[in-house]
């Protein structure tokens, strides 16, 4: 098969690549490295990159013209600054236009994007949250462009799927708490824990499910990939700590959650596990040793967050 990522370079994108290389795909990425790293793909047989913008159409349409993919995976997103509204209408909602549009245009046969959560909005309806829950993204300028983006996607007729995610965390994750915790507690700094809980999902798991929805192709629509089950942010923390075999002289501090933050986010994966015959496997012990063992050996230069948080 031979499948186009964009954003193949930055967390979710790159393991999915790695994953369809291993088993002999081609794939082309497109990605312009604002969050990616370049250490994400190693070059290797069968692997291309475009390094640019999907904000550029003729980019887009030029990549997946020549390639002729038979599927295009859409991770590439806008999310390193909350306040940037004008990069996130760039990347999330024009850019995936040029992607949708370019899609159309060469006869791409399926298109798997990749939606928040948070277009459920902060004060969701049901716990958890089903596929019928209205979307209420105007909290965030993240969740405004990638729910505008999932919507072009539905008005293009194309095969698609959107899979809209609980809190992926893992090796290459730079986003989110867990990256904080080890910058913080790894250089002596104080840390602080805020007080929200999220369904935390282990990227190993989340790209099982991709796959099998590649291979099934005949799914449409809007899917989850949760765990099913929140955890608060303290537990994260907790895990950390033990994966870093530190023990601290005083409980952490916990703080209140910003106005645009969400108490919890718990999704509901049953159509998935009914679909997919998919449950993840991982447990939040494990996930957070695998991804701690990957900054220990990578390193972290900058993480990344969609949310006014005081980092001081």
């Amino acid at each position: 098969m031979k499948a186009l990522i964009t954003g193949g370079a930055g967390f979710i994108g790159s393991h999915l690549a790695d994953r369809l290389l291993d088993r002999g795909d081609e794939v082309l990425v497109i990605d312009n490295y604002a969050t990616g790293r370049r250490d994400n793909l190693k070059p290797r047989s069968g692997l291309t990159i475009v390094e640019n913008t999907i904000a550029d159409g003729q980019v887009v349409d030029d990549a997946i013209g020549s390639f002729g993919p038979d599927i295009v995976v859409h991770a590439a997103a806008s999310y390193k600054d909350p306040d940037n509204w004008a990069e996130d209408s760039r990347a999330n909602v024009l850019g995936t236009a040029n992607v949708v549009r370019a899609c159309m245009k060469r006869g791409v046969g399926r298109i798997i994007y990749f939606q928040t959560a948070l277009c459920y909005g902060l004060q969701p309806i049901e716990r958890p949250i089903t596929l019928n829950h209205p979307l209420h993204p105007e909290a965030s300028s993240y969740a405004i462009s990638k729910t505008a983006g999932e919507q072009y996607i539905r008005l293009s007729g194309l095969n698609w799927l959107s899979f809209r995610l609980a809190n992926a965390y893992g090796p290459r994750n730079l986003s989110g708490p867990l990256p904080t915790f080890f910058q913080r507690l790894t250089s002596n700094r104080p840390c602080f824990v805020m007080d929200t809980r999220r369904d935390f999902i282990y990227v190993h798991d989340l790209v099982d499910c991709v796959l099998r929805a590649i291979a099934k192709s005949a799914l449409n629509g809007a899917y989850h990939i949760s765990s099913g089950a929140d955890f608060s942010i303290n537990e994260l923390f907790d895990a950390a700590l033990k994966a870093l075999n530190i023990t601290l002289e005083k409980p952490v501090e916990v703080r209140p959650r910003g106005a645009d933050d969400a108490f919890t986010i718990l999704l509901d994966p049953s159509r998935t596990i009914t679909d997919l015959g998919w449950r993840p496997t991982t447990s939040l012990t494990d996930g957070v040793a695998a991804a701690i063992a990957y900054y220990r050996e990578y390193g972290i230069a900058e993480t990344y967050t969609h949310l006014r948080i005081d980092k001081h």
